[in-house]
C-alpha cells in the first residue's frame, strides 16, 4: 500500500529509545485522535538528512505547534540506539521531535516507501518523504523526486501546506 491522500497509514510497531531501553510504539495508537507530521529519510546520520531534512523541521516545530500539530515524527530504518544518538546529535530530540526506528522497515515497506541502494548499503531504507495526517488518515503528503534533495519533504513545505 503506498501513502496516498485520503487513505489510512499502515499500522506499525516502530522503537524508541526510553529510559530502561527500547520501547515498542504501536504506530496506529499514536496516531489516533491526533494531528501528526511524519517525516520518513534514508538513514540517521546521512549528509541530507543531517544537514536539511532534520533542521527544516526544528526551525518549523513552532509553527507546526500553532497549527494545532500534536507530535512531529521522524522515521528511518535505523535502530533505535542510533535514532535517540543522532536525535540528541542533531538538537532533534531538545527541540521536541520524536525520534522512531523502524529497524526491520516493517512500516516503510508497507507504506510503499522503501528503496535499496546496495553500492552505498542500503536495503529498504526510506525514501524521503513528509506527511500531516489526521487521526491516522494521510492529508498532505510530498514525497521528494530526489533522495539527495529535501525540498517538497522540508518543513517549510509540509508547514504551508497545511
Amino acid at each position: 500500500m503506498a501513502i496516498t491522500v485520503g487513505k489510512g497509514l499502515p499500522d506499525a510497531v516502530l522503537l524508541k529509545m526510553g529510559d530502561a531501553g527500547p520501547e515498542t510504539v504501536r504506530l496506529g495508537d499514536r496516531l489516533r485522535g491526533r494531528r501528526v507530521v511524519i517525516f520518513g529519510l534514508p538513514g540517521a546520520f546521512t549528509s541530507t538528512c543531517t544537514s536539511a531534512h532534520v533542521p527544516s523541521f526544528i526551525r518549523t516545530k513552532p509553527g507546526f505547534d500553532a497549527k494545532g500539530v500534536d507530535e512531529i515524527i521522524c522515521i528511518s530504518v535505523n535502530d533505535p540506539f542510533v535514532m535517540r544518538a543522532w536525535g540528541d546529535a542533531t538538537g532533534a530530540s531538545q527541540a521536541g521531535i520524536t525520534m522512531l526506528a523502524d529497524p526491520g522497515g516493517d512500516f516503510t515497506i508497507a507504506a510503499g516507501m522503501a528503496f535499496s541502494a546496495p553500492a552505498v548499503g542500503f536495503i529498504n531504507r526510506s525514501q524521503r518523504y513528509a506527511l500531516f495526517a489526521e487521526d491516522g488518515v494521510v492529508k498532505v503528503f510530498h514525497p521528494e523526486e530526489s533522495r539527495s534533495t529535501c525540498e517538497a519533504s522540508g518543513g517549510e513545505a509540509l508547514l504551508a501546506a497545511i
